[in-house]
């Protein structure tokens, strides 16, 4: 046997030898990887956001509307300041909400036509060329409940995304401790009492969302 020849048998074993090491560490990490990955179910990663959301807004909602409740100003005192002066009475009585003041208002009138949950409402002492709307559901649109306070900041969430998905769930919260015990398909004709808050953008075409709604 010559020289060449003794030494190939142990260059094969030396290069099998590291193969086998490197699988080795391969596996061992992907042992690793596996040990500390938590397998997610489909959409199991959307229930627990919802969850969380759900959470934030049960706790938040009371506190919002609490702070809504001792503010309100009565529809009469309001709608005369915007009329008198929009800007001033933004800056008076509301908190900012990006294209307009979010305001806080109280007030008591007869339920008008619906049109998928949103009723007008002739409020007592308001003017006669003020249209005002109030939002019973099953929709509850926009983020006033959210902007209401002005406590409430895109910081203080992980993106866009769940920043919305907050104030959506702020009004389901609203819908399920403000509104579940009241027949909101059979409000025409009845007389309610309102406080609420809405974006002041039209001044003559308010879209109320309640924080405490009751039927006479």
């Amino acid at each position: 046997m010559t020289s060449d020849t003794a030494v190939m048998p142990t260059k094969r074993w030396r290069k099998g030898r590291g193969r086998a090491v490197m699988i080795g560490v391969v596996v061992v990490l992907l042992a690793v990887m596996a040990w500390d990955t938590k397998v997610m179910p489909i959409g199991a990663e959307e229930e627990q956001e919802g969850a969380k959301m759900a959470r934030f807004a049960e706790e938040e909602f009371p506190k919002i509307r609490d702070d809504i409740d001792s503010r309100a100003v009565d529809i009469e005192k309001l709608s005369s300041a915007i009329a008198d002066d929009q800007s001033a009475a933004g800056e008076q009585y509301g908190v900012s909400g990006g294209v307009g003041p979010i305001m806080p208002v109280t007030f008591t009138g007869v339920v008008g036509e619906g049109t998928s949950g949103t009723y007008e409402v002739k409020a007592d002492e308001a003017p006669d060329d003020l249209v005002v709307r109030v939002q019973t559901g099953p929709a509850i649109n926009g983020t006033d409940l959210r902007d209401a306070t002005g406590e409430i900041a895109f910081g203080q969430f992980k993106n866009q995304i769940e920043y919305q998905n907050a104030g959506a769930a702020l009004n389901d919260a609203m819908k399920a401790q403000v509104l579940s015990d009241i027949d909101t398909q059979n409000l025409e004709g009845k007389t309610v009492t309102v406080t609420g808050v809405f974006q002041l953008i039209n001044p003559n075409n308010w879209l109320v969302t309640p924080v405490d709604f009751s039927v006479k």
